[in-house]
Formats: structure tokens, C-alpha cells, sequence
């Protein structure tokens, strides 16, 4: 005979992560940081700033917590790779939000009209990687909806870079063009990985259909 004490250590040592949940919490939390990163393209404050920092030491910690379950976990529902591939991606997102803010603020630099732009679509297209992970399991069609439109994010980044970079060779202010090509070049990065997220996830729908 046991006690309930010696049960419920049982319980809890033989009890299951959820993958699914942990990959869905991290994906919202990147999103509520690109919707953080909105702000202070609209309001380039120090305050507004340290809310985009905060949202991702957050999603750092979510992400710490699933890999080390992750490395706990002999059996995974889906392939262990791809909640790995996937997390990272989901967080490097965030990261290049931060480094654009801590830039942002450091040199001085003012959002034009493509800074701003570029930000939307990023904040748009965390939204569809969000929904997507959060569908992965139950709702694949709809998942797949989202997949397509984060997918599409990357164009529209890329063109915006492309015209931002443009213009601003236009000019003849060089410390200027090398410290806002540099925020450019963090936007273009974060669409490469909300596009290679994407991905990831419509590779998990392929092999779990």
C-alpha cells in the first residue's frame, strides 16, 4: 500500500509535457513583442522600449522551459527536431525586435515611413505564426491558412527593404545610411524567420497528416 503523496510524485513524474501548448504559449508571446515593437515604432521611447524587452526575457524563459523538457522527453508526438527548429525560430523573431529597439535607441535612429512598414507586416505575419501553431494539432486546415499567409510576409519585407535601401542611398548622409540600414537589415532578418517558422510548421501538418 501506498500513501497519496507517493502517488501523486507518480503522477507527476510519468505525466506527459505538452509540446503543442508550450510551442502555442512561445509563438503569443512573440507576438504580443512585435505587437510591443509596434508601439515604439510609433512612439520611440525608452519606456516603450523596455516593453519589448520584457516580452522577450519572457519568451526566452517559455523557451528555456521547452527545450529543457525537451531534453527530459524520450518521446515526443512530434518530431523532435521540429519543436526544436521551430522554438528557435519563434525566438529569434523576438530577439531581432529587441536588437532593433536597442539600436533603435542607442544611434538615435528615427522610424521613417519603410521602418514602420516593415514592422506592420512583421507584427501581421507573428499573428498567422501564432494561430498556426496554435491549430497545428486540432484544426490543420486552418493551420495551413496561416502558414500561407506568414509565408508570404517574407515578399513583402524584401520589397520594403529593397525600396527603403534605395532611398536612402539617395542621400549623402553616410553615418545616417549605415545605422538605418542596419535596422533595416534586423526587419529583413526577422521576415527570413517567421518565413523559415512557417515552414517548419507546414513540414510538421506534412508528416503528421
Amino acid at each position: 500500500m501506498t500513501d497519496g503523496t507517493q502517488n501523486t510524485m507518480n503522477f507527476s513524474f510519468f505525466k506527459k509535457p505538452d509540446f503543442y501548448k508550450m510551442l502555442s504559449e512561445q509563438a503569443a508571446k512573440t507576438e504580443e513583442g512585435m505587437a510591443a515593437l509596434v508601439e515604439f515604432i510609433n512612439d520611440p521611447t525608452p519606456e516603450n522600449g523596455k516593453k519589448v524587452d520584457k516580452l522577450e526575457e519572457e519568451a526566452d524563459e517559455i523557451r528555456r522551459i521547452l527545450i529543457d523538457e525537451l531534453n527530459r522527453t524520450f518521446v515526443t508526438p512530434i518530431d523532435r527536431e521540429d519543436i526544436f527548429s521551430l522554438s528557435r525560430a519563434v525566438d529569434d523573431v523576438v530577439d531581432y525586435a529587441e536588437t532593433t529597439v536597442e539600436e533603435m535607441l542607442m544611434l538615435d535612429i528615427k522610424p521613417d515611413k519603410y521602418i514602420k512598414e516593415m514592422v506592420d507586416v512583421l507584427y501581421e505575419s507573428s499573428k498567422d505564426v501564432a494561430h498556426a501553431v496554435k491549430n497545428i494539432k486540432e484544426h490543420p486546415g486552418t493551420c495551413i491558412e496561416h502558414v500561407i499567409r506568414a509565408r508570404k510576409s517574407e515578399n513583402k519585407v524584401e520589397h520594403l527593404y529593397r525600396q527603403a535601401l534605395a532611398e536612402i542611398f539617395k542621400t549623402n548622409d553616410v553615418v545616417n545610411i549605415l545605422k538605418t540600414r542596419e535596422v533595416y537589415r534586423h526587419l529583413s532578418n526577422a521576415a527570413d524567420r517567421v518565413v523559415y517558422a512557417a515552414n517548419i510548421i507546414g513540414d510538421i501538418l506534412v508528416k503528421n497528416t
